[in-house]
């Protein structure tokens, strides 16, 4: 017993070092490429920390911009765990999101109460049934839910630019609707940065996810359908079910993405508003082990680096793209598991 319990911790320590050890390769590769362009990489690293955490404003702008990823990093990493690869994080958050703000838009005259939670489920249940049309495809004919949550991020891109630019157009010039009521806006909680109480939303979403996967039968259910099908439907659990399940979820928690974006941040609907934030939602997963509190940090980091990055254009001679660059490393070094341990255990050896 006292043998099991080490060998898990163990295995745990090492699927967190992992993540660590690949985070500072990154680093190190990434102070390569500043010492070419002829700056000093601990400058350069010191102006990137300072601008994401230097300050409670820098933290609360670090904070904001992690909380969408923290969104799309769950959908993306409570799909895994069902063995499904959800690619349309991206158009999960755009339907969510438009959903939200007509909701936001059309209903006037209710109290905040009522107003701000219709809007954050119609998002959610708009993210949630869009996803679950990849999931009834993947579950009753077998089709890769790959090719089909792809194929639905370019349907859900023109199906809102065309609310945006037609329906729901606010006759300005930009291709935007009218500003929500100020009875669906999720409340600013540091001005002058844009940290709302999104953030509050993320971390609810955290603690119910861990507490889905981890603590009830569904949860147990998905993840048993996620480590082997076969065996799964052996033992008398409905595959086709659970990945329906899992893949409505997963569309509802990259929908709060979007809703937080539109809500909290710029109070109406733009056309293509979104910086890829569904498709960084795979790397944060990616780097944090499809764990909720992992996904939490991995999302901080990726938020930082943002957040670094334009300080670091501006007051060194490294451009803002080297955190492209930087960010690709990462995941490159965490997609190579293998490669990463076996750095990892030369080291111990040594």
């Amino acid at each position: 017993m006292l043998r099991l319990k080490l060998q898990q911790s163990s295995l745990i320590s090492r699927d967190l070092l992992v993540p660590i050890v690949s985070v500072l390769l990154a680093l190190l590769v990434g102070a390569i490429f500043i010492l070419i362009v002829g700056e000093n990489p601990l400058h350069a690293y010191k102006v990137l920390f300072l601008e994401s955490f230097g300050s409670i404003r820098s933290i609360a702008t670090t904070l904001q911009r992690a909380t969408p990823l923290i969104f799309t990093g769950l959908a993306v990493a409570f799909a895994f765990r069902c063995g499904l690869f959800n690619i349309g994080a991206e158009g999960q958050l755009y339907v969510g999101a438009m959903a939200a703000a007509i909701v936001g838009i059309t209903f006037t005259g209710l109290p905040k109460i009522i107003h701000l939670p219709m809007a954050i489920i119609a998002g959610m249940v708009a993210g949630g049934l869009w996803a679950a049309v990849p999931g009834l495809l993947k579950a009753k004919l077998g089709v890769h839910e790959v090719i089909n949550t792809i194929m639905m991020n370019f349907i859900a891109f023109y199906l809102t630019d065309f609310l945006v630019t037609g329906p729901f157009h606010g006759g300005r010039w930009a291709p935007e609707t009218d500003r929500i009521m100020p009875t669906a806006v999720l409340e600013r909680l540091f001005v002058p940065t844009r940290l709302n109480t999104g953030i509050i939303l993320a971390v609810v979403a955290i603690i119910l996810v861990y507490i889905i996967l981890w603590k009830t039968r569904t949860g147990y259910e998905i993840r048993a359908v996620g480590f082997n099908p076969t065996a799964a439907e052996y033992g008398g659990i409905s595959v086709s079910k659970n990945i329906v399940l899992a893949m409505v979820l997963s569309g509802a928690l990259a929908s709060l993405a979007g809703v937080e974006q539109i809500l909290g941040v710029h109070g109406r609907f733009i056309q293509r508003f979104s910086p890829d934030l569904g498709f960084m939602g795979i790397a944060v997963a990616l780097l944090g082990k499809n764990h909720p509190v992992g996904v939490f940090f991995a999302a901080v980091l990726f938020g930082a680096l943002r957040t670094g990055a334009a300080a670091m254009d501006r007051l060194t001679d490294v451009p803002r793209e080297l955190v492209v660059i930087i960010q690709a490393l990462i995941i490159m070094f965490v997609a190579a598991d293998e490669l990463t341990r076996r750095l990892i255990a030369r080291r111990r050896k040594a």
